[in-house]
C-alpha cells in the first residue's frame, strides 16, 4: 500500500492502477512505431513529391522518398523505445523523478529490462554482447556464402550483381561488429566497475548509444532487397551516387551508427576522466582502461567525418548536388579522403582495446606484474597518434597528390615502432611467468602470431612500389583480416571467456572454449595464408569467378573458412549452454586484482555499497604482502 501511494504521489495526474507511458515502451512499441512512421512518411512523400520534369531537375524523387522514409523509421523507433522521454520532460521543466529513474535503471524488472531503454551500464553491456553476437552471426553467414561461391573457379550459383551486394553487406556489417565487440560489451559492463564507479557518467546517453545501433540495423538489412550495397563496404563516390536505392540504407546505417559512436565515445571518456575511484591515479589505472579510452578518442574525431561524407553522398543522390560529381565541379578524391580519414583510425579503434584486454589478462595468467606499464601506455599513445597521419596509404594508386606518397609511406612504417612496444610488453609479461594455460592465455600467443603476420604483410602494402603490384588483390584482403580478425577478434573472444563469469554469474565451459579456440585459429590461418598465396599469384579481390590457376588455393581457403564456421558455432553453443546451465562462478574465479572481481555475483545495481579507495596498481602479483 505504501508503494502504491508513493508512486501515485510521484506521478501526479496518473489514474490509479494505470501504468505511465515510460513503463509501456519497449522494443515492440519501437518496432511498431518505427514501421508506422516509415510507411506514413513514404505515403506522404509519394503524395506531395509528384514526379514532374521540373522537380526531376533538382532532385531524384525515389532517393528522396527513400531517405525521408528511413528518417521517419529512425524518429519513430527512437520515440517508441522511450529515448525522447527524458529530453522532452527536461525541456518542459519536469525531469524524471526518483521512481522513474529507478525504473529506467531496470530495478526489479528481471529479463524485461533487456528489451527496454534501460540505463544500468550492466544491462547495456549485456545488450551490446547479444547484438554483437547477432551481427557477427549474420556477417559470418554472408562470409560463408562468399567462400562457398569461390570454392569453384566459375562460381556460378550466385549472380555477379548479387555477389557484389553480399560482399558489400558482409564488409560493412563485420566492420561495425568488430568496432563494438570490445568497447560495447566490456567497455560498458566491466569498465565502470574496474575504475570503481557506480555507473557511467551519463546513463541515459549510454542507453541511447545502444538503441541507436538497433535502430541502424533494419535500414542496412532492407538495403539488400532494394538493390543492395554493390559498391563494396567503402561505398566510393561517385559510384555510390549512381547505385540503386539500397545505397540509401547504407547511408542511414552509417549516419545512425556514427551518432551512436560519438555519444558512446563522449560518455566513456567523461566516465574515465571524472569518475575513477579515489586513489586511482593514472599510474594505477588498469591498462584495459587506456585501451578503451584510446579507442573512443580515435573514434570521436574520425566518425563525424564519415557521418558528413554520407550526408553529402545522400545530398548528391537526392538533391543532385555535386560534392563528388566531377561534371558539377566536385571530386571523387574528396570522398576517398573523407572515408579513409575515418577508415584507417577505425582499424585501431578495433585493435587497441583487444590488445589492451589481452595485456590485462597476461598478468592474471602468468602471476607476474605487467612488463613495463609505462611502455604499454606509450605504445597505445604512439599508435593512436600516428594512426591519424597515415590514411592516404590507401590512395597510392588513386593518383591523388602523388608527391605525398613518400611522407605517408614514412608515417605508416613508423607505426611499427609503438606496435613493437606492445609486442614487447606481452612477451616480457609471459617470459618466465607461472603460466596458467587457459583459453585467454592461448589467445595471447595467437594474437602475437596473427598480428605479427598482419603487421609484416602490412609493411609491404605501405611501400609504394610493392603496393602498386599488390593493390586490389586477395593479398590485401588476407592482410586486413589478419589484423581485424586474427588480432582483434582473438582478443574479443578471450575477453568473452575471461569476463563471462562476472557478466553472467556462470563459468564458460572450459572444453568448449578450447575446442572453439583451436578450430577458429587453425581454420583462420589456413584460410588467409591460402588467400595470401593466391593474392601473390595475382588473383583480384571482389570477383565472383576467377582463372582456373587459382582454384586449388581457393578450395583450401574455403575449407579453412568452414573450419572457422565450425569453431564459431561451437563458441555460440558454449555461450548459450554456459549461460543457461554452466557452473556457478565464484566472485573471483581467476584470483585477479582489478576492482570488478571485488563485487559479488550478480553485481548489485550500484556496483559498490561503499566506493573503493585504491592504494596501489592492479598488477602486484608475486609481491610479498606487507
Amino acid at each position: 500500500m505504501t508503494t502504491m501511494m508513493d508512486r501515485s504521489a510521484s506521478a501526479p495526474g496518473q489514474a490509479a492502477g494505470k501504468r505511465p507511458l515510460i513503463e509501456r515502451l519497449n522494443i515492440v512499441t519501437a518496432l511498431v512505431l518505427g514501421t508506422v512512421s516509415a510507411v506514413v512518411v513514404w505515403q506522404l512523400a509519394l503524395r506531395f513529391l509528384p514526379e514532374t520534369p521540373e522537380t526531376s531537375l533538382f532532385f531524384n524523387r525515389e532517393d528522396k522518398i527513400s531517405l525521408l522514409s528511413l528518417i521517419g523509421w529512425f524518429v519513430g523507433f527512437m520515440t517508441g523505445i522511450g529515448a525522447l522521454i527524458g529530453p522532452f520532460r527536461w525541456a518542459l521543466g519536469k525531469d524524471l523523478n526518483h521512481d522513474e529513474n529507478m525504473f529506467l535503471a531496470g530495478k526489479d524488472q528481471g529479463i524485461k529490462r533487456y528489451f527496454r531503454y534501460t540505463t544500468d551500464h550492466k544491462v547495456v553491456g549485456i545488450q551490446y554482447l547479444v547484438i554483437t553476437i547477432i551481427i557477427l552471426f549474420v556477417g559470418g553467414t554472408l562470409a560463408m556464402l562468399i567462400r562457398t561461391n569461390l570454392g569453384h573457379a566459375q562460381g556460378g550459383w550466385i549472380q555477379p550483381q548479387t555477389y557484389n551486394a553480399i560482399v558489400g553487406w558482409h564488409g560493412i556489417i563485420m566492420i561495425v561488429a568488430t568496432i563494438i565487440m570490445i568497447t560495447g560489451p566490456f567497455g560498458n559492463f566491466i569498465m565502470p566497475i574496474m575504475i570503481g564507479a557506480r555507473d557511467m557518467a551519463f546513463p541515459r546517453l549510454n542507453a541511447l548509444s545502444f538503441w541507436l545501433i538497433v535502430a541502424a540495423v533494419p535500414p542496412v538489412f532492407i538495403s539488400f532487397f532494394t538493390g543492395g550495397i554493390t559498391t563494396g563496404w567503402s561505398a566510393y563516390n561517385p559510384l555510390a551516387s549512381q547505385a540503386g536505392l539500397g545505397m540509401n540504407g547504407y547511408i542511414a546505417f552509417i549516419c545512425i551508427f556514427a551518432i551512436s559512436t560519438m555519444v558512446a565515445g563522449a560518455n566513456i571518456t567523461t566516465t574515465v576522466v571524472k569518475m575513477r575511484a579515489k586513489g586511482m591515479t593514472w599510474n594505477r589505472t588498469p591498462i584495459f582502461i587506456y585501451g578503451v579510452v584510446a579507442s573512443v578518442a580515435l573514434a570521436l574525431p574520425a566518425f563525424p567525418v564519415f557521418f558528413l561524407s554520407q550526408i553529402m553522398s545522400g545530398m548528391d543522390r537526392a538533391f543532385a548536388t555535386s560534392f563528388y560529381n566531377t561534371a558539377g565541379g566536385g571530386s571523387g578524391w574528396l570522398y576517398e579522403n573523407l572515408f579513409w580519414i575515418m577508415g584507417h583510425p577505425e582499424v585501431y579503434v578495433i585493435l587497441i582495446p583487444s590488445v589492451a584486454a589481452l595485456m590485462e589478462m597476461a598478468p592474471v595468467f602468468t602471476r607476474r606484474p605487467l612488463f613495463s606499464f609505462n611502455l604499454a601506455v606509450m605504445g597505445i599513445a604512439g599508435i593512436s597518434g600516428l594512426s591519424v597521419l597515415v590514411w592516404a596509404h590507401h590512395m597510392y594508386i588513386s593518383g591523388w597528390a602523388p608527391l605525398l606518397n613518400a611522407p605517408f609511406m614514412l608515417t605508416t612504417e613508423l607505426i611499427s615502432i609503438p606496435t613493437g612496444m606492445l609486442f614487447l610488453v606481452l612477451i616480457g609479461t609471459l617470459w618466465r611467468g607461472r603460466l596458467w594455460m587457459t583459453m585467454p592465455t592461448a589467445s595471447i600467443y595467437a594474437l602475437l602470431w596473427n598480428f605479427m603476420i598482419g603487421g609484416i604483410t602490412g609493411i609491404y602494402l605501405s611501400d609504394v612500389p610493392a603496393d602498386a603490384f599488390l593493390h586490389g588483390s586477395m593479398y590485401v584482403t588476407a592482410h586486413f583480416h589478419y589484423t581485424l580478425m586474427g588480432a582483434g577478434l582473438t582478443g574479443a573472444l578471450a575477453s568473452l571467456v575471461f569476463w563471462f563469469p562476472k557478466m553472467t554469474g556462470r563459468m564458460f565451459n572450459k572444453t568448449l572454449s578450447w575446442v572453439s579456440f583451436w578450430l577458429v585459429q587453425i581454420g583462420f590461418n589456413v584460410t588467409f595464408i591460402g588467400m595470401f598465396l593466391v593474392g601473390l599469384a595475382g588473383q583480384p579481390r571482389r570477383v565472383e569467378s576467377y582463372a582456373e590457376v587459382f582454384s586449388r588455393g581457393n578450395l583450401i581457403t574455403t575449407m579453412g573458412a568452414y573450419t572457422i564456421m565450425a569453431g564459431m558455432l561451437v563458441l555460440l553453443h558454449g555461450v548459450i549452454s554456459s549461460w543457461r546451465s554452466g557452473v556457478k562462478a565464484p566472485m573471483n574465479p581467476w584470483q585477479a586484482k582489478t576492482l570488478e572481481w571485488t563485487v559479488p555475483n550478480p553485481v548489485p545495481l550500484e556496483n559498490f555499497e561503499t566506493l573503493p579507495v585504491v592504494t596501489s596498481d592492479a598488477y602486484g602479483y608475486g609481491k610479498a604482502k606487507s
